[in-house]
């Protein structure tokens, strides 16, 4: 299935360019999601039509990213949590804590934008959260879990 991406996907294309996906892929996510729309004579004249328009979009979101980011790589967060023996926490930290906690110091952070690689956090100590903001904006927030 050939599609016309309407954003900058990473490891896939740019915007506007029309790439061959797997059909599932296709019309399961990239469709539905608005992040492209299939590659056929009328929406490539559509899609050039309004080229300008998106691309100034693309700037204004990668601007708001960078911005974001900004903020975000300033950020330490201090997490107090209840521990048992050898450093364990009762429970874990995982990305729904992280938001909550860089929204209460004034910040806006979705869930979908923390990474943890290594699933939820288990144990104190400080960690470096990644945050992935836009396909051009990665930042790293610093995490550092106490004892209650």
């Amino acid at each position: 299935m050939d599609v016309i991406l309407l954003e900058k996907i990473k490891h896939l294309g740019g915007l506007g360019d029309q790439v061959h996906v797997k059909a599932g892929y296709g019309r399961n996510y990239l469709i539905p999601q608005g992040k492209a729309i299939p590659a056929t004579e009328a929406n490539v004249a559509a899609f050039e039509a309004r080229r300008e328009e998106l691309e100034q979009a693309q700037r204004d979101a990668l601007g708001h990213a960078q911005a974001r980011a900004e903020k975000l790589g300033s950020l330490e967060i201090v997490m107090p949590r209840k521990v048992g023996v050898e450093g364990k926490l009762f429970g874990s930290v995982n990305t729904i804590d992280i938001v909550e906690a860089v929204q209460a110091e004034g910040v806006e952070l979705a869930k979908q934008e923390v990474r943890l690689p290594e699933g939820p956090i288990r144990l104190i100590g400080d960690y470096e959260v990644n945050i992935h903001l836009h396909a051009d904006v990665d930042t790293k927030i610093k995490l550092q879990i106490i004892p209650e």
